[in-house]
């Protein structure tokens, strides 16, 4: 018998959090075609910034590569939710591939953004991450040096745009509503005349976490965000949650990235998830959090969510088929390798 007790704590489980609609939708796609085609199904580059996520799928039959040049002819290829370029779609037509493209429905609303600017003779500045997949396909939708970009805001003192009366900007959408807003404050102020979206290019859902972390970000001693590192609204929630007066704030893949001698002293920890975060990982890491304290959980609901998209025509007719994948089971537990 443990004479020890174990010391109390009480998780703040945060939400809305994971899966947003336009994850579940790129993931419906793969495991459609899956069903259609059978394996293998080519996906180009992740299908969203999530491992555990990425290696499910590969287990299931899913190939991810690179570039098109490694999808051989006659087997599907599906595009990932990120969004890519027209260059790209040129390619897929050219090689004559069976392309789906999974690309996010709000991330298409800044591509046609992008092109309706040029379209009315403005140029377009994207306010981004130069690396991100995001970034890079919607500037791909003119050619290349057409749209600026600035990361922030000492950017904007060195664009040279071509007619800074005739200008608009756009942003990714995975980034931190703050953060964006001081960048688009000095667009508007040095080119006054700049057409600004009309309506927020930033998600719902990456909105929505956000701001469930700033709502409790001061009450906690520590903040646990569950996303690949290669996740940019898993970090952004890191970063908001700093910014938010909370002084240990973490990005995790699973239980394996806590470093549990930390939490020595602490009594409230806050539990959320990325975007492309399934709520699987939630599941192991409050089971991680319950092995080693006397837990209570606390629901701290800013809001619900109900978006849902549509599935492409190609893979629509097998939405009803049961293609549900292990990684959205429950009763699935992944290994340390599955989120390696």
């Amino acid at each position: 018998m443990n004479q020890f007790p174990r010391p109390r704590l009480k998780l703040h489980l945060l939400a809305p959090r994971g899966f947003c609609a336009g994850v579940e939708r790129a993931i419906k796609i793969v495991e459609n075609a899956l069903v259609k085609w059978g394996p293998p199904v080519y996906v180009r580059h992740e299908i969203v910034h999530n491992q555990y996520v990425v290696n499910a799928l590969r287990e299931k039959g899913a190939v991810f590569v690179d570039e098109l040049d490694e999808c051989p002819s006659g087997r599907p290829v599906v595009l990932s939710a990120h969004g890519v370029s027209k260059q790209v779609h040129a390619e897929a037509r050219k090689r004559k591939l069976q392309v789906i493209d999974a690309v996010c429905p709000l991330v298409t609303k800044v591509h046609m953004e992008v092109r309706r600017n040029d379209g009315q003779g403005l140029q377009t500045v994207m306010i981004g991450h130069a690396d991100h997949p995001e970034t890079v396909g919607t500037r791909g939708q003119l050619p290349a040096g057409e749209v600026l970009l600035v990361e922030q805001v000492a950017d904007v003192e060195q664009l040279e745009p071509a007619e800074p009366n005739y200008m608009a900007f756009v942003t990714q959408t995975t980034l931190s509503v703050d953060d964006t807003a001081q960048v688009a404050d000095a667009l508007m102020k040095r080119f006054p005349s700049i057409k600004r979206p009309h309506k927020s290019d930033i998600c719902y859902a990456t909105t929505n976490r956000q701001e469930a972390v700033k709502c409790v970000a001061s009450t906690l001693d520590a903040l646990f965000v569950i996303g690949s590192s290669n996740s940019s609204n898993s970090r952004r929630l890191v970063e908001v949650g700093t910014a938010s007066g909370c002084g240990y704030c973490r990005l995790i893949d699973s239980p394996d990235g806590i470093c549990w001698e930390d939490l020595e002293g602490m009594h409230n920890v806050g539990l959320t998830a990325g975007a492309s975060a399934p709520e699987i990982l939630v599941d192991c890491v409050r089971e991680a959090f319950a092995e080693r304290f006397e837990l209570t959980t606390v629901l701290a609901e800013l809001g619900k969510e109900s978006v849902v998209f549509n599935l492409p025509r190609e893979v629509r007719s097998v939405h009803s088929r049961k293609s549900n994948p292990e990684l959205l089971s429950k009763a699935s537990r992944p290994s340390a390798e599955a989120v390696r």
